[in-house]
């Protein structure tokens, strides 16, 4: 009999789905498991709340797209993570949450009065695909299957261990808890799909005259975006991505219509004959899937991929749905469609779709180039953002107006490159997100725009950054309050002077805080001065944050402020 402790147990099921990284605070009852990560070579990030390590592992497994562990003690540290479990779970991110519960004599189920007892189980079933304790410790390798499995399987989310600290520590005989990898025990590959449903697809997509691609955030789970634009490119197809799959197609690619252009992007999809959807729900912000964003589904056949079959057709009716893997399925098509048809090079009416996206950017111009009376044009800021970093850095965007502004003046060329919490405008996931995709991506220039409200959130986080030696770039649009929400009353009519419970403290420096967290910090009260000081904020090698001014009157007027507020009401 080899014995083992459960402990040792939960790490070496960890390793089994090659977990690499793993973020949390450390609480005396984790140590039986935490003591033995550095020997399985898995990293162990030490945060400052647990609700902002959910959105490190967020952040991270977006970018390295495989799942990421964080953990929570008992009571209220992992009642603390079900709040950033409430944001994985809507953004698809697959995030394996184990929280360690007080003995189950005490509290399984609560005697009343049990300290730390709460029934966290059950709270965490409606934000997680699989909840669950475990009781037997033989079994602790069968309940991480079923979290995996869960996780893993179809649209990807989080899900939720609990695990009582008195089993950790305890051995068990290890011959009766076999761990096994991925593959020998749930689906890791669904493959290209029905091979008939794809000859169908690809008759329909080489007879079509005016075909249209959308792409969602599976594309880029699946690391498709290669065959995706491929397939557009050798159909001559316009193409478009939800916000969160944004980079998979370049946004200067001759082709694309961007989320914002209304007008353009919604003709050519009214106009198409064949609609190819891949890896995408048509949630709120792609106008449902349904006109007027998009074409009448009677008059249009509409093709739909995904590897969830609750998403085909859940909010346009297809005429083929295919469930499988996107990077399989658009490989097989893409082969299907070459020998059906010759590479095509003009898209039809383009010339007509780019005078409304001219006009668009028209309309856009005004907005950048209005004079601020006090510091900086908030979109001039992120227009020299997006100037300075290279075209795979990654881009993150936090808060409210904040996000208009970086969707409209920072494109974004590559796969992988873009994060925001879109199902949920979750504030205060930037500067976490940033982070898990630094350690993601190591490589890679990592910013994040936000602003002073969001940032405030997880600020303290700047001390993890620096600490674990995470050298992301933070761009703080200073304008002392709440900006959306002047925008709010202002169109709803409210003057200056009936706004209430919007400012913030207006001599807060978010430069001197971060240099207080061994960052380097700079304020910035001059569009001149914004490039120059991110030469400096990169050259440092530290986490760096730069605290820039900018005109409240114009951060509270950003461009699509309205297309915002209409697709809501789609």
């Amino acid at each position: 009999m080899t014995e083992i402790t459960v402990g040792e147990l939960l790490i070496q099921c960890l390793k089994a789905e090659n977990v690499e990284m793993m973020f949390g605070i450390i609480d005396g009852s984790h140590i039986p498991f935490v003591v033995h990560a550095p020997r399985y070579n898995i990293r162990h990030v030490n945060c400052r709340h647990e609700e902002a390590a959910v959105h490190l592992a967020e952040g991270y497994t977006r970018i390295a797209r495989k799942p990421s562990v964080v953990f929570g003690s008992p009571g209220p540290g992992a009642a603390n993570m079900l709040a950033g479990l409430t944001s994985a779970y809507a953004e698809g991110h697959p995030v394996i949450a184990i929280g360690t519960t007080r003995r189950r004599a005490t509290t399984d189920p609560d005697r009343g009065g049990a300290w730390q007892a709460t029934n966290l189980v059950e709270m965490a079933k409606p934000i997680t695909k699989f909840s669950a304790l475990v009781r037997e410790p033989e079994r602790l390798p069968e309940t991480m299957r079923a979290a995996f499995r869960a996780a893993m399987t179809g649209r990807p989310g989080p899900v939720f261990v609990a695990i009582p600290d008195e089993l950790l520590p305890t051995k068990v005989d290890a011959s009766k808890a076999p761990i096994f990898p991925a593959p020998r025990y749930r689906v890791t590959d669904l493959g290209s799909g029905d091979a008939a449903k794809i000859e169908q697809a690809a008759e329909w997509l080489a007879n079509a005259k005016r075909p249209f691609l959308h792409a969602g955030k599976g594309v880029l789970w699946a690391n498709a975006a290669s065959e995706f634009v491929a397939l557009g490119e050798h159909l001559a197809a316009g193409m478009s991505t939800s916000l969160g799959a944004r980079g998979a197609v370049p946004e200067d690619h001759p082709h694309y219509f961007f989320l914002f252009d209304l007008q353009a992007s919604a003709l050519a999809r009214n106009e198409a004959d064949v609609v190819l959807v891949v890896g995408s729900r048509l949630g709120e912000y792609d106008g449902w899937g349904m006109p007027p964003a998009w074409g009448d589904p009677s008059k249009q056949k509409t093709i739909q991929i995904d590897v969830d079959p609750y998403s085909i057709g859940l909010n346009r009716p297809v005429d083929l749905g295919i469930v499988a893997d996107a990077k399989a399925a658009l490989t097989a098509l893409l082969a299907s469609v070459k020998s059906k048809t010759a590479p095509r090079s003009e898209m039809p009416d383009l010339e007509r779709y780019r005078e409304l996206t001219a006009q668009t950017m028209a309309g856009g111009f005004q907005f950048i180039s209005a004079e601020p009376t006090r510091g900086v044009n908030p979109g001039q800021m992120v227009a020299a953002a997006r100037e300075f970093f290279a075209r795979d850095a990654i881009t993150v965007l936090d808060g409210g107006n904040t996000v208009l502004w970086g969707v409209a003046y920072n494109q974004i060329f590559e796969p992988n490159s873009f994060l925001y919490s879109v199902k949920m405008g979750y504030l205060g996931t930037g500067l976490p997100f940033a982070i898990g995709a630094k350690l993601a991506a190591p490589e890679r220039a990592v910013y994040c725009i936000t602003g002073d409200g969001a940032l405030g959130f997880n600020i303290m986080e700047l001390e993890t950054a620096a600490r674990e030696n995470v050298p992301v770039v933070v761009i703080v649009a200073v304008d002392e309050g709440w900006g959306m929400e002047r925008s709010a009353y202002a169109f709803q009519g409210f003057p200056p002077e009936q706004h209430v419970g919007i400012a913030l403290a207006p001599q807060t420096r978010y430069d001197v805080i971060a240099q207080g967290m061994g960052c380097y910090a700079e304020k910035v009260d001059d569009v001149e001065q914004v490039i120059p000081a991110l030469e400096r904020a990169v050259a440092s090698g530290k986490p760096a944050l730069l605290h820039v001014t900018v005109d409240s009157a114009l951060n509270a007027d950003p461009p699509g402020y309205k297309q915002f507020r209409y697709i809501r009401t789609l």
